[in-house]
């Protein structure tokens, strides 16, 4: 007999064999795994009773909290689609991806009411708001919600092959595109995780990633699959993380880069009080073997590189310690830290190809781009056909990432092929901010490129060519992104210039400007 793959597989097996053990932690509320799912089926209930059906789609904009956690059993346990929204956007942008998703319910934190409030008139698809804490005339009190509903609900017949998510990611264009992760899609990717990085009940798990963020790495279900525990953190705060990490004796952690350099950097004080052991896996831009080093030297720390895409749920590469690994110097081992490794057991084939499709040989000096086929690979764009077939047409998902394999077969990521600037676990489209910039009436020419930066590893640096007659400043310049854009996605500086380095045929040469003022000022 077969059953479908899926992760509220997890979850049946989490109500059976850890009822009484703490799940989740959320500031002063502190939950089990019985109670925590009394909650889910309530809510399920309750989003049943506003008439959402199987296949509809709920939204939820929202940081690290219970209520967020809640949502990835609630709502596909009816079998409806949830819709995780990176609440660091604009409210423009959540008026586009509510609409585009057809999301029926919206379900948003009380940080973020507002925004939702001065867009609501365009979300006339939306049949209900609900407030996740507080209360405001027009919104529905989801802990009302949830006091005065059953825990009884419809079970639907879920299949494996069948829509879990719709996560949206900027990609290569100024519109973002709903990656569609099935239930198949995200299991796979609980089990290889599991595999490579063994957890168990004992564990705790500090949410220093936005669950937003391809489904925090699938590791809101990752962690209750073994029975750990959830310590929810809203925002990163070095201070606060270290309190948590002592207090609540993590021993797990995810973390872009960005958040790793902000780690690493805390003062000495606090450095000799925090617990060591903590185990660390890191994705979204590839670290620097410095930071890894001063990870896993100054606060006895071990760092994991995974490699993904939110199209393959994520992770599709491990850098996997091997044996001989343990008689290298804590430097050289840091620099292969740094790479994005090997294909994982579950997670299907990966190869680098050059431009004719054939594999690279294992050099360390040759590049192609990554791509990938296998069990994680999202089914396709929502409601995009020409981005789905221009992703995956060929039956392998090109992910625009050049790299190289060296000769133990580690791959390592050189650079990328497409302009996508990944700043502190975020991508952010330089088509997108080139186009907000040029509204500006001073702007004829606007070039943005990806640029080393200390804290987010990468960050925009816009270069601005002003119209005949104009004059604006940087500073006004970043005003005015600021009050445009999602404010991780302004520039990080912003260079005046007469021209910008162009092709004979008129295409503007990103790498010359990759170099900087020095390079434009020596044409």
């Amino acid at each position: 007999m077969e059953t479908p793959l899926g992760p509220l597989e997890f979850a049946r097996r989490a109500r059976r064999l850890y009822p009484n053990l703490e799940a989740v932690v959320d500031g002063k509320r502190r939950f089990t795994y019985a109670a925590f799912f009394d909650r889910c089926d309530r809510w399920s209930s309750a989003l049943q009773s506003l008439g959402v059906q199987q296949g509809d789609r709920v939204a939820y904009v929202a940081p690290n909290t219970h209520a967020q956690l809640e949502s990835f059993y609630a709502v596909p346990q009816i079998g409806a689609v949830l819709v995780p929204v990176n609440y660091r956007l604009t409210p423009s942008d959540f008026s586009y991806l509510i609409q585009h998703s057809g999301s029926r319910v919206v379900c948003v934190d009380g940080e973020y009411l507002d925004s939702v409030d001065s867009i609501r008139p365009a979300l006339a698809g939306v049949a209900h708001f609900v407030a996740l804490d507080g209360c405001r005339s027009g919104w529905l009190e989801y802990e009302q919600l949830i006091a005065a509903a059953t825990p009884y609900y419809e079970h639907p017949t879920i299949n494996e092959n069948d829509l879990l998510t719709i996560n949206y990611t900027s990609g290569t264009t100024s519109r973002p595109k709903g990656v569609m992760i099935t239930h198949r899609n995200a299991y796979m990717n609980v089990v290889g995780t599991l595999i490579h990085f063994h957890m168990t009940s004992a564990d705790h798990y500090l949410w220093t990633l936005p669950m937003f963020h391809a489904n925090g790495w699938t590791f809101v279900w990752t962690i209750t699959a073994v029975g750990g525990r959830h310590v929810c953190l809203r925002r990163v705060d070095a201070c606060l993380t270290f309190q948590l990490i002592n207090q609540e004796a993590i021993s797990v952690l995810c973390a872009a880069p960005t958040v790793l350099i902000c780690l690493a950097n805390v003062t000495d004080d606090i450095r000799r009080k925090t617990r060591p052991g903590v185990r660390v896996l890191t994705a979204g831009a590839p670290p620097a073997a410095a930071t890894i080093a001063r990870i896993e030297g100054e606060l006895g720390w071990d760092v994991t590189h995974i490699y993904g895409m939110t199209e393959t749920s994520p992770f599709i590469s491990i850098c996997e310690p091997r044996a001989h690994h343990k008689d290298l110097s804590a430097q050289d081992r840091a620099v292969i830290k740094a790479r994005q490794g090997v294909e994982l057991i579950t997670s299907g084939e990966l190869r680098v190809i050059d431009i004719d499709g054939h594999e690279v040989p294992h050099d360390g000096k040759t590049v192609g781009e990554i791509v990938a086929r296998g069990n994680v690979v999202m089914q396709g764009y929502f409601h995009d056909a020409q981005a789905t077939e221009e992703a995956l047409g060929d039956g392998w998902m090109h992910t625009g990432d050049a790299a190289v394999v060296h000769p133990d077969g580690y791959v390592e990521i050189r650079d990328r092929l497409k302009d996508v600037i990944i700043s502190g676990g975020e991508n952010i489209s330089s088509v997108e901010v080139e186009s907000i910039l040029l509204t500006h009436p001073a702007v004829q020419e606007v070039a943005v490129v990806g640029v080393p930066h200390p804290k987010w590893g990468e960050a925009p640096y816009a270069f601005v060519v002003l119209a005949n007659g104009m004059d604006v400043n940087e500073a006004e310049l970043e005003e005015f992104a600021r009050s445009n854009m999602a404010h991780f996605k302004v520039p990080a500086g912003f260079a005046i210039v007469p021209v910008l380095p162009k092709t004979a045929t008129g295409k503007i040469q990103k790498y010359v400007l990759r170099q900087g003022r020095k390079a434009i000022a020596h044409q």
